[in-house]
């Protein structure tokens, strides 16, 4: 979208999954260097990418720039399916969680790739506790210094998303009472968490060259925040979101993140913004999303007080409506009450750890159950 709104909508998604063992659970630290290359040779460039990770047991797939929100579900369908199909034919599953359910940092090593061996020695411990995932959604904007106005806007929304999305409760093997554990680790990194204000692109380009000019970055693909002006892409790249189990819940997020860059372009064109929020405000609905999900609710500083997230989703769904109708993403967007309903993963998830206690499960067998309920929600709706 450029200043006016008028050019073509672009969006792309990635997603991070982990290589589980289906009979046990476990994370496989050493996962066969042929499954890439299995999906790499049946992806076609138009449908995206199927690339290494951080850790040897994570697989990440990007799409390829698409023009709607169906076109980037076909596209990662495809894509998800494709490392699913090849996972199985070394005799691993795939699981799309923010963090496995019982599996040890320390125990796991990192991809050696030098962009990787470069971020485990700078980061140390910092790093190797990175065994999170999620997922990355991109929609263009072509003008730089609108992208940058958005990004000081929308983090706003952002919240609200991550509240949708949660699918890590679990670390170590212990059941962390957060809904969303995996920004409790993102955050030990630094240039983390909700973006800095800026005025102006160029006044962003020359924040990121002071550090680069220290020495301490070589680009800004080393910044990480919530939300980012990406480095190589004219996009505005949502990453606050844990990976969805669920396809559909996935894509549901990124329309919701689509409309809201919809919706902000068009108040521009009528001279107005949305109201900007201090970082101070935002946090506190950022770790309410990150320790409740949308379970207790999140602020509304209009009114001053907290207020019932189902109700928070109902405006937000009419404030958007103009733009998933010229989207054509009504009923994705309309799938968060669907969610709101029946939960996200990380309900699920420790709804099911909870019932295998009680029906007299082991600690180590509950977690199990939850790792293979992960397996085949996972795959899900790929047929479709």
């Amino acid at each position: 979208m450029n200043r006016s709104g008028t050019s073509k909508f672009t969006i792309g998604i990635e997603e991070e999954y982990l290589l589980v063992d289906p009979d046990t659970g476990a994370l496989a630290d050493e996962p066969s260097e042929e499954i890439l290359a299995e999906c790499a040779s049946d992806i076609d460039d138009g449908v995206g990418l199927v690339v290494p990770e951080f850790l040897r047991a994570q697989v990440e797939v990007g799409t390829a720039v698409c023009n709607s929100i169906k076109e980037v579900r076909a596209k990662l369908v495809t894509l998800r399916r494709s490392v699913a199909d090849a996972a199985a034919k070394h005799e691993l599953s795939l699981i799309a969680a923010s963090t496995h359910p019982f599996a040890e940092w320390s125990a796991v090593h990192h991809t050696d790739k030098e962009r990787y061996n470069v971020l485990a020695e700078d980061m140390q411990a910092v790093a190797r506790r990175l065994l999170i995932c999620g997922m990355h959604v991109h929609v263009g904007i072509d003008d730089d210094d609108l992208r940058t106005d958005l990004l000081n806007q929308v983090a706003y929304f952002l919240p609200h998303l991550l509240a949708l999305s949660t699918s890590s409760p679990f670390w170590r093997g212990e059941k962390t009472g957060l809904m969303c554990y995996r920004l409790s680790v993102f955050d030990e990194l630094p240039r983390t968490g909700l973006p800095s204000r800026f005025e102006s692109y160029g006044e962003y380009l020359r924040h990121v060259q002071v550090l680069i000019d220290a020495g301490v970055l070589e680009d800004a693909s080393k910044i990480w925040w919530d939300i980012r002006p990406h480095t190589r892409f004219p996009t505005l790249e949502m990453r606050i979101a844990d990976i969805c189990t669920r396809i559909d819940d996935g894509i549901t997020v990124a329309a919701l993140y689509a409309c809201v860059i919809s919706m902000l372009i068009r108040l521009r064109r009528s001279n107005q913004r949305w109201r900007y929020y201090a970082n101070m405000l935002v946090n506190e609905n950022r770790w309410r999303a990150q320790r409740y999900g949308f379970d207790e609710g999140l602020i509304d500083f209009g009114l001053g007080k907290v207020v019932p997230y189902p109700d928070l989703l109902e405006e937000l769904i009419e404030l958007l409506r103009p733009d998933a109708e010229r989207l054509d993403c009504v009923a994705e967007i309309e799938h968060a009450r669907n969610i709101v309903k029946r939960g996200t993963s990380a309900h699920r998830q420790i709804a099911i750890y909870d019932e295998a206690l009680k029906d007299g499960a082991s600690k180590d067998e509950a977690l199990t159950a939850v790792v293979k309920w992960l397996m085949k929600e996972t795959v899900a709706g790929l047929d479709m």
